[in-house]
């Protein structure tokens, strides 16, 4: 128990401090590190590290499909929302409406995911 307690804390401080830094980037005017930064893969890159440490590569390559297509499917129309409404209705009212369309597309992924037992999923 305390393995997998050490384990969990280990997660969150390192995708905590990969998001620590590019808020620090973008906060002191480095925007083109920041933004390389935030285009990192930082997530599924630590994810997809302790995954095949547990489970291997096979459960990494289904994981990785599943997130490739998830991505198209709902974070491809999430940014489209925010980069277009955020300049006519201000961040905060269009990060709101992005993640809104991102969890209906999502939520829409997921239970078509389920329905036909994609991506290895039982």
């Amino acid at each position: 128990m305390w393995n997998l307690i050490k384990s969990y804390g280990i997660y969150f401080l390192t995708g905590g401090i990969f998001t620590a830094l590019i808020v620090a980037l973008e906060e002191n005017g480095e925007r083109l590190l920041s933004g390389f930064a935030t285009l990192v893969p930082v997530f599924t890159l630590v994810a997809y590290f302790f995954i095949g440490e547990s489970k291997g590569g096979a459960a990494v390559g289904q994981h990785a499909w599943f997130v490739l297509v998830g991505t198209i499917i709902s974070w491809v129309p999430y940014m489209i929302v925010v980069a277009t409404l955020a300049p006519k209705i201000g961040s905060k009212a269009a990060i709101g409406v992005g993640l809104l369309t991102f969890f209906i597309c999502a939520f829409a992924y997921l239970e078509i995911v389920h329905h036909y037992h994609f991506f290895g999923e039982p």
